[in-house]
C-alpha cells in the first residue's frame, strides 16, 4: 500500500471545495437568497454578510472537498480506485457534514423544513460530483517497476 499523496488530496479537495463553493453560491447565495433572509428575519437575526462570512463559507467549502478526497485517498487501497470509492467517500462525508449537522436546527424548528431539505438534496449532488472530479485528479504513485503490487503483502 502506498503513502497518501498530500499535494494530489489537496489538488483534488480544492477541485472538490470549488464544485462545492459554485454549488452553494447559486443555490443559497441566489436562488434561496430571499428564502434565507426571511428564515433569519424570523429568528430576529441580521442575515450574515460582508467578507467575513463569505470567506468562512469559502473555507467550510474547501475543507468538505479535501475532507471528500482525503477520504477517498484513504480507503482507495481496500475498496479500489474509480467512482464508487469516490461516491462512498463523498457519502461518508456528507452524513456528518451536511445531514446529521442540520438534525439539531431540524429538531428546533429553527429553520424552514423546506430549506434544510433543499440544502441537504443539493450537498449531497455537490459533494457526489465534487468527490467524483478529486478523484479523477488523484493519483497515487505507481510501484516502481519490477516491483509487484503483491510483494508488501
Amino acid at each position: 500500500m502506498g503513502k497518501i499523496c498530500v499535494g494530489r488530496v489537496i489538488g483534488g479537495g480544492l477541485v472538490a471545495g470549488l464544485v462545492i463553493n459554485i454549488c452553494e453560491f447559486l443555490v443559497n447565495g441566489l436562488w434561496l437568497a430571499a428564502d434565507w433572509e426571511n428564515a433569519m428575519r424570523a429568528l430576529g437575526k441580521p442575515m450574515a454578510t460582508g467578507a467575513l462570512p463569505m470567506v468562512c463559507y469559502n473555507i467550510w467549502g474547501f475543507a468538505m472537498g479535501i475532507m471528500a478526497v482525503w477520504l477517498y485517498a484513504a480507503i482507495r487501497p481496500r475498496f479500489g480506485p474509480g467512482s464508487k470509492t469516490a461516491y462512498n467517500a463523498a457519502i461518508a462525508v456528507w452524513i456528518p457534514g451536511y445531514l446529521l449537522a442540520l438534525v439539531p436546527a431540524a429538531i428546533m424548528g429553527i429553520f424552514p423544513l423546506r430549506l434544510m431539505l433543499i440544502g441537504l438534496a443539493v450537498g449531497l449532488v455537490e459533494v457526489l460530483i465534487g468527490a467524483q472530479l478529486g478523484a479523477w485528479i488523484y493519483k497515487e504513485e505507481s510501484a516502481p517497476s519490477g516491483v509487484s503490487a503483491a510483494a508488501g503483502v
